[in-house]
């Protein structure tokens, strides 16, 4: 397939099932809203490493949020339900307690109920006080700014990880160029996250390595420096590849993003140096999620 000069290689993205939940938080302003968010998401771009994949949906205004200030929404996902409370549960007393004048919300509605401040709440050493307004209970915990305030529970909900294309271009430029345009796009979809530095991953992996203590390593096939020493996916003219992996609460909202993103690039044309757009996939042992590229395209354009 062709878009606009541009090759869709007829392949697939291949994804798993996670656990995700949102937080909404808030602050006198959003520079500290978003210092609270940019803390609680930090160092969450890979289960692989950092345990959860998290990273800020969007902005939020005053007239959106529960206690009327300005705000953001993150989401955080795992690989299990175990994981993401234990993660959701430090990073809130770590990174959202911390930060003056934050206070964070449920997100998202679930039968599935997870912690968000029911344990934080013995911080105030017996000072605490909660409250129940309409079916929903919030605690007040004493600091020295004033009171942290947090509701004592969030939604955990079953989502989708891995979702990703791959952006093949004549130069690094080129490439970043391109991701970045895309990323510009994709953050106008809801319910998705784009967990990587900037939205943008440059070490894709592959599934195992040459060294038994590694279940992952670089993947050779698209590492323009291995061409002629591996089996590369790679023409002669492709000097760099970037990615983007996208997590969200659902198929639909990743394939909608992952859409997005592909088209923006392509409207920018072959004279921004990108070739080619594939996916990283592994032969559909990884997960049973699979976005086609062409169906993705097709399906909802």
């Amino acid at each position: 397939m062709l878009l606009n000069s541009i090759q869709i290689d007829d392949t697939f993205a291949e994804a798993f099932n996670m656990r995700g939940t949102r937080v909404i938080i808030t602050a006198q302003n959003h520079k500290w809203a978003y210092h609270a968010a940019n803390a609680m998401t930090g160092f969450a771009t890979s289960v692989i490493g950092c345990g959860v994949e998290a990273g800020i949906e969007r902005e939020m205004t005053a007239e959106e949020t529960p206690d009327g200030r300005p705000g953001v929404s993150i989401l955080m996902f795992a690989m299990g339900s175990k994981v993401l409370m234990q993660q959701l549960e430090t990073r809130m007393g770590q990174c959202i307690l911390t930060c003056p004048t934050a206070a964070a919300f449920s997100g998202i509605a679930s039968e599935d109920m997870i912690s968000l401040g029911k344990h934080l709440r013995y911080f105030g050493d017996g000072y605490q006080t909660s409250k129940l307004i309409a079916g929903k209970r919030y605690w007040r915990i004493p600091v020295m700014d004033g009171e942290f305030l947090t509701e004592e529970t969030t939604g955990m909900v079953r989502a989708i990880g891995g979702g990703n294309f791959l952006i093949l271009a004549t130069s690094q430029p080129a490439a970043l160029a391109a991701a970045e345009t895309a990323i510009d796009a994709m953050k106008k979809i809801p319910n998705v996250i784009m967990p990587f530095p900037g939205g943008v991953v440059r070490s894709g992996s592959k599934v195992g390595s040459k060294y038994k203590s590694m279940f992952a390593s670089t993947n050779d096939a698209f590492c323009p420096t291995l061409k002629g020493v591996t089996n590369s996916e790679l023409s002669p003219e492709i000097e760099s590849v970037m990615e983007i992996v996208i997590d969200g609460l659902t198929f639909d909202d990743i394939a909608l993003s992952m859409k997005a993103g592909i088209e923006a690039i392509c409207a920018l044309g072959p004279a921004s140096g990108v070739k080619r757009i594939s996916a990283g996939n592994y032969g559909g042992k990884l997960g049973p999620h699979l976005f086609n590229l062409h169906e993705i395209l097709k399906k909802t354009g």
